[in-house]
């Protein structure tokens, strides 16, 4: 065994990993279940795209704080899993809400006011099928249009647009989708044509499972067909020069 150095730590090597180990366990269990799930699901996301907090008096302030279950987190305010209920972005310098934006999908109130926001945002709210609250630049329509809306109220500095409605059962039109197919909301004056089991391809008309393995079949003959043509050109052009 050599000699200890002079100075060197009294505790042996494993001792000290053991301890080190011990208190990190202990760090990690004194954080908050909900805080971790909020740093690990949104930091450096939308919630934290623009600098700041939600505002004590705003409309997703307001929202969160209605139920105890509810947290604000920067820009959002979540569910104890994490999930995005409330976004707040507005005075942000926003020309658009950013690749990020989808993210808040499941929101049910989106403040977007005091932004410098481009007119037409249809299909950035697409998939965003449980909003319900939604406040904008006084100048900016409502995405959708009024028709999307059950109630579009406007004051001097922003507008709000409440209630959304679902198209599939407001337009009036049985033959919106095809007879195999069904009418799903995609977002504010969206919506989609799922097809049903065993149905696929154009207007729902094709009958049993996609077949992956023929797709991909003909796909790689072709592309392995017009390889051997391009490479043959080639060959000819090269003992022809």
């Amino acid at each position: 065994m050599s000699p200890r150095r002079p100075g060197s730590p009294s505790i042996p090597l494993p001792w000290a990993a053991a301890l080190f180990l011990a208190l990190g366990v202990e760090r990690d269990l004194a954080l908050p279940e909900v805080q971790k799930q909020v740093r690990s699901r949104t930091e450096a996301e939308i919630c934290v795209q623009c600098p700041g907090s939600v505002r004590n008096l705003s409309e997703v302030a307001l929202y969160c704080k209605q139920t105890p279950e509810l947290m604000l987190h920067a820009r959002c305010c979540l569910n104890q899993k994490g999930i995005i209920l409330g976004l707040d972005l507005q005075n942000c310098s926003l020309k658009d809400p950013g690749p990020d934006f989808a993210q808040a999908h499941t929101a049910v109130i989106i403040d977007l006011q005091a932004n410098p926001l481009k007119d037409d945002l249809a299909n950035t709210f697409r998939g965003f099928t449980q909003l319900q609250t939604l406040i904008l630049p006084q100048d900016v329509n409502c995405p959708g249009g009024i028709n999307a809306w059950n109630i579009v109220t406007t004051y001097t500095n922003y507008q709000t647009c409440q209630g959304q409605r679902n198209l599939c059962n407001s337009t009036g039109d049985t033959e919106i989708c095809p007879e195999n197919g069904s009418c799903v909301s995609d977002g504010p004056g969206l919506l989609q044509c799922i097809c049903a089991d065993g149905f696929h391809g154009y207007k729902c008309m094709r009958q049993g499972s996609f077949s992956l393995l023929l797709f991909f079949g003909i796909l790689g003959s072709t592309t392995l067909s017009i390889s051997i043509l391009l490479w043959g050109t080639q060959r000819r052009k090269a003992k022809a020069s």
